[in-house]
């Protein structure tokens, strides 16, 4: 892979808002969803920098990975060894992480850095499709825990981003039960994925927040939320920066199993 940039459509101010379900290590095996995401990523305006939050990375408060290139985070297990050789030598983003931190401050948000810190499978297995010439500069972004409040709070303070050339990524999976891995799609799956598609469509931030009580099977789609917890983020980000245009780039469930791929583009 190639750090030069790109020879296509130069950067864009004005960016969407994106939720994605990132799968797994075997997604970089599965074509024809590599193929949906590098074709989304070529729809969009072309980012000047990628702000990722995955289900991957939770810290309180905040913190701000690498801003500059360092080996991936190979966060999974039992898996063939060309998993663990996958690169994604992306830029650093110095300019974002200074900029992230000056909208946090701005919300009263603390916040921290890990400057040693990593991509995790969450960051650069998407973005191995979006972007396979790791020439647009990504800086991670860990969650601040898991409360609904606080990150729909958290995604509000990140919104003025998306008016700077920052694609504001949320990535993890609508309905992520480790159990039903294997098992044919069942129906709390398929409700919990309507109800989001519902839900995003409306731009119902209080239903997000409130998913535990309002959404049909919460606790089986998610008996812990942090795959759900990035979508608040991004749904936040994109209602606080008026991106009123819902569209589902992204449909399905991985396998005909209970995880949607359900990915979510707010423009």
């Amino acid at each position: 892979m190639s750090n030069t940039p790109s020879e296509v459509t130069p950067p864009n101010d004005e960016m969407p808002v994106v939720f994605l379900a990132h799968g797994a290590p075997p997604l970089l095996d599965d074509a024809g969803w590599m193929s949906e995401l590098a074709e989304w990523a070529k729809r969009m305006p072309r980012p000047r920098s990628v702000l990722m939050l995955s289900a991957h990375w939770e810290a309180k408060p905040a913190e701000l990975a690498a801003t500059t290139t360092v080996p991936l985070v190979y966060d999974f297990y039992n898996f063939p060894q060309r998993y663990y050789e996958t690169k994604y030598p992306a830029p650093g983003a110095p300019a974002l992480a200074s900029r992230v931190r000056d909208v946090l401050d701005a919300k009263g948000i603390a916040h921290g850095d890990a400057p040693t810190r990593g991509l995790d499978h969450g960051a650069f297995i998407p973005l191995l499709a979006m972007y396979p010439a790791a020439d647009v500069p990504v800086l991670q972004l860990s969650l601040p825990g898991l409360d609904p409040a606080t990150l729909a709070s958290f995604g509000r303070a990140l919104a003025p981003l998306a008016d700077e050339g920052v694609l504001v990524v949320g990535s993890g999976f609508l309905t992520h039960n480790m159990r039903s891995v294997g098992q044919p799609t069942p129906a709390w799956a398929v409700e919990f994925d309507a109800w989001t598609a519902e839900t995003f469509a409306k731009r119902d931030i209080d239903a997000l927040v409130d998913f535990r009580a309002r959404a049909p099977a919460a606790a089986l789609a998610h008996p812990r939320h942090e795959h759900f917890a990035p979508s608040i983020v991004s749904a936040a980000a994109a209602v606080e920066r008026g991106r009123n245009d819902v569209t589902f780039p992204i449909t399905g469930f991985w396998n005909d199993w209970s995880f949607t791929r359900r990915s979510v583009q707010f423009a």
